[in-house]
């Protein structure tokens, strides 16, 4: 029979009972925060159900405050009771109380009574020791509590078997020995000298934060290492964990290593196509593999031709929501991670079939080059194939040579209206897969990379206006005119300069003049298999030919704003990774000199730009420079995981 001061357990602590039950609740006391040097233990009350709390003691203690006291100044520690030599009294008396209980098999594996229990290891049982005694067997590994008394209201444990008592005492063992090995471990990461690969195991939270998967690493926070990315990637190479050729920027974006692996439809659906008279050309690098435009000239129609996925992706559908979230294809030197399924190329890429299937663009010029009517078409194509060089080598041929002077036409024309010419130096980096080298090379421009690049403008800029013409919500870029100073000098300092004229270009859903390519409206269209924002622009062309329903232009506005998302992180990936490389290439190849050239003097140091490696840089030279002069640099202070080097002259 419960009296006041018999000792419950309520929420795995020690309450007593202060008063008669009432409306079946006890009112118990319990203590809620221990003392301090500074502070007395603080109390509270509660009234709590029957099925709320065991027994520990009917049998009244002479207070609280010494029930707990003794509890606090003998009960074992969990460590005390894993000890296979206990020194605390009580763990001594529990191991001997197993001992004799397990002689008898009989006994030992029958369940027994809190109290008589507590009375067996303790000698008798005393009311303000029984909570201390409760702390001792909760620890302890010789007897377990049962859960099955404990749902019926009784407090009760059970001896357990020796192999389970082993098995305690191993793991305990181990737990114990795994801080001195990871003390040891912190020790020799804080040396730079690891047991590889066996403490690679312990290092796998500083790859997830180099990587951008967590913010946090207890490895880094354990050896006091400041925890970034930065000093994470740091700690990799230091450690050897990591080679230098590790390029952590697509992951640390979010972004997949890996193409798109939802297939397009194989082959495409059957559906009525113009077949198109004569050969088209594609042209592109020797290194391209996702051609996705060819052009030709009928003698009256300019045809430009596009990848035609839209006639299997639909807006909505998982390959389109795979798409949008890329954005973009992510290009790295090591290799490109496709927007949509690498498998689907020779299906829908131009050219890498003896017949391609396309969504081509009619375009009628006027006399001065200007787009006069354009008409979109779902059509069959014959085309060829040719690299830049072999399309210089033809330009004076029947077949290419009036693509050669509409573009010149065209060039003519966009710089009347006011676009800006910016040529800057660009390199393509190549890594080996096997041997890991860097290669970098300067990219040339032919020619008739040139006139692609026209007939690709006139081709979003007929598709603007036949999307306006026909009301289509689309996607329209535009830019605003720069402000042009009258000192532009001349040569490279001189593109430098207008580059950081330009405005950022915006797309909206009401065409708008673009400015820095010099056309009253423009669109994005020639690259569906590589950019989500052509792709989705190709999906409301085909709507609009197939009489279907055309997406709303808060709806198209959403998805492009999504796709730029991804996009802009796959752009920032790229540089990044570019600069990784380059800095790679620069490491393997110690002895490298090349010329920097002075673009800016305006600032506190001289900008350089570096053309052989597509860099710019800022450094003071050993004498004064004037823009467009050359100085001879080296590489210094290469600081991989924070993407800086220093070029200092020779």
């Amino acid at each position: 029979m419960l009296v006041n001061n018999s000792l419950v357990l309520y929420k795995n602590a020690a309450a007593a009972i202060t008063g008669e039950c009432v409306s079946g609740k006890f009112p118990v006391r319990f203590r809620t925060a221990p003392a301090t040097q500074t502070k007395s233990a603080v109390y509270g009350t509660q009234s709590v159900r029957n099925k709320d709390f065991l027994v520990l003691s009917e049998t009244p203690v002479s207070s609280l405050e010494n029930a707990l006291s003794f509890a606090d100044t003998n009960a074992p520690s969990a460590d005390d009771m894993y000890d296979a030599q206990p020194k605390n009294a009580m763990a001594v008396q529990l191991k001997e109380c197993y001992e004799l209980l397990v002689s008898d098999e009989e006994t030992a594996a029958a369940p027994m009574g809190f109290e008589e229990l507590v009375s067996l290891f303790r000698g008798t049982f005393h009311a303000d020791e029984a909570w201390a005694a409760y702390c001792a067997l909760k620890n302890t590994v010789y007897f377990n509590q049962s859960l099955k008394a404990q749902m019926d209201g009784k407090l009760e444990f059970v001896p357990r078997p020796q192999s389970e008592i082993d098995e305690l005492m191993r793991r305990a063992d181990e737990k114990s020995r795994e801080g001195e090995i990871r003390a040891a471990f912190i020790s020799r990461l804080k040396s730079r000298k690891l047991d590889l690969p066996d403490d690679a195991r312990y290092m796998v939270d500083v790859e997830a934060l180099a990587l951008g998967k967590t913010d946090k690493s207890r490895t880094m926070h354990d050896a006091h290492f400041k925890e970034t990315p930065e000093n994470a990637h740091k700690i990799l190479l230091e450690t050897g964990i990591w080679p230098i050729t590790r390029n952590p920027y697509p992951l640390r974006w979010g972004l997949s290593m890996q193409s798109a692996k939802e297939g397009l439809a194989s082959p495409p659906k059957d559906e009525e196509r113009v077949t198109v008279p004569g050969v088209s050309y594609a042209i592109d690098n020797a290194w391209s593999a996702d051609p996705d435009d060819a052009v030709a000239f009928d003698g009256t129609y300019l045809w430009v031709h596009i990848a035609d996925p839209a006639s299997t992706v639909m807006p909505g559908s998982s390959i389109d929501d795979a798409a949008r979230a890329r954005g973009s294809t992510l290009y790295i030197p090591e290799g490109a991670s496709r927007m949509l399924c690498e498998d689907s190329l020779s299906d829908y890429a131009l050219g890498l079939n003896e017949i391609s299937r396309a969504l081509s663009f009619r375009i009628l010029l006027d006399e001065s080059g200007a787009v006069a009517d354009c008409s979109v078409l779902k059509t069959i194509v014959d085309v060829k194939r040719l690299t830049y060089e072999q399309a210089d080598e033809l330009k004076d041929t029947p077949e290419l040579a009036p693509l050669f002077k509409i573009a010149e036409r065209n060039i003519h024309r966009r710089n009347k209206a006011g676009a800006v010419q910016i040529s800057l130096p660009e390199v393509h980096i190549t890594v080996d897969p096997e041997t890991k080298q860097v290669s970098i090379q300067n990219e040339v421009h032919p020619q008739s990379s040139e006139m692609v690049r026209e007939m690709m403008l006139l081709a979003g800029e007929g598709a603007a206006r036949f999307a306006f013409k026909n009301s289509i919500p689309f996607p329209y870029v535009s830019q605003e005119a720069p402000t042009i100073p009258d000192d532009i000098p001349e040569g490279l300092a001189g593109q430098f300069r207008l580059r950081r004229c330009m405005r950022r270009r915006s797309v909206g859903v009401t065409p708008g003049v673009h400015s820095g390519l010099g056309l009253g409206m423009y669109s994005q269209v020639t690259s569906p298999l590589r950019r989500y924002s052509d792709l989705i622009a190709h999906m409301q062309l085909r709507a609009f030919i197939d009489g279907r329903k055309l997406l709303d232009k808060d709806t198209m506005l959403m998805r492009i704003s999504e796709g730029d998302a991804g996009s802009q992180a796959a752009h920032k990936a790229e540089r990044k990774s570019n600069t990784h490389w380059t800095l790679v290439y620069l490491l393997q190849n110690p002895d490298w000199t090349g010329d920097a050239i002075c673009v800016d003097k305006g600032l506190k140091q001289p900008q350089f730009s570096i053309p052989s490696l597509g860099m710019e840089t800022y450094f003071t030279p050993n004498s004064e420079v004037e823009l467009n002069q050359s100085v001879k640099v080296k590489a210094a202070n290469i600081n991989l995981p924070e993407l800086t080097v220093d070029f200092i002259p020779v």
